[in-house]
């Protein structure tokens, strides 16, 4: 929940709000797993590429069950046409 409401602060253009979000993401992560799909999906809300392909990257090594939305989820279109987007899809190998 903590993740939608960063995303829906990133989208409304309360980015710095949707940055203090994360802060207690990352206290529970140590204590918790915290998806890091969902985190990327907050900076990629927050037009931050890089840091939102580190965090699918995470996912991607987590095994994060957000990933079977990758092709699908409408919040992940921003990033559909990055390098790393394009080839953590292909290292996926969903069927067409």
């Amino acid at each position: 929940m903590i993740s939608a409401l960063a995303h829906a602060d990133a989208l409304s253009g309360n980015q710095e709000e949707a940055l203090r979000s994360l802060q207690p993401l990352a206290a529970q992560s140590k204590k918790q797993y915290v998806s890091p799909f969902y985190v990327a999906v907050v900076y990629i809300a927050l037009d931050k590429t890089e840091m939102a392909m580190d965090w699918m990257e995470k996912a991607f090594a987590d095994r994060s069950n957000g990933l079977v939305f990758l092709k699908v989820e409408p919040e992940l279109d921003p990033v559909r046409s990055n390098s790393r987007f394009i080839a953590l899809h292909k290292q996926l190998n969903f069927p067409d």
